[in-house]
This record gives structure tokens, sequence and C-alpha cells, in this order.
């Protein structure tokens, strides 16, 4: 079991008619959820793992979809579980 936890966010710039295949097929990911879409076909979805190697894969299978013309990494953060529990109560 790891000791650390992954989240990453990212924003996808996909095709407006693909969307809502889109929209399915992310949020059956592991780990994955969708945030908020764009009419223009702009998505926010976050990714969490307790290892950076299931972030990696998602990122890879988002960016292969059918429709997906861009992802961005907008942010990713590793927490130490065994520090935060030390800290909260």
């Amino acid at each position: 079991m790891s000791d650390e936890y992954h989240i990453t966010s990212l924003v996808v710039h996909a095709s407006a008619s693909e969307l809502a295949n889109l929209q399915t097929q992310i949020c059956a990911l592991q780990g994955a959820e969708l945030h908020a879409t764009s009419p223009e076909g702009k998505l926010i979805v976050t990714l969490e793992a307790s290892r950076q190697q299931p972030i990696l894969d998602n990122v890879e299978i988002i960016n292969s979809l059918p429709g997906v013309l861009s992802s961005s990494l907008i942010y990713h953060q590793v927490d130490n579980l065994e520090q935060q529990s030390e800290i909260t109560p």
C-alpha cells in the first residue's frame, strides 16, 4: 500500500460533437471525476490515485479517446497520508 495520494487536474479540449460520449468515457475511468463542461468542448477533469502511474495511464487514455483534441495538466499534488493523519485527528 502506498503512503501517497495523488490528485491531478486537467483541462481537456474536445470536439463539441463528441462531448456526450467523452463525458461517459471519462467518468467510467477509475479515479476520474468530471467537474464542468462547456458547449465549446472544454472539460475540467480531476484524477485521483494512490500512485502516480494510474494517473499517467488515465491521462494517456483520455488523450487517445476519439474527439479529444488536447489535454493540459493544470495541477498535480502529492500528499503523504502518514503525515496527514498526524496533522488531522
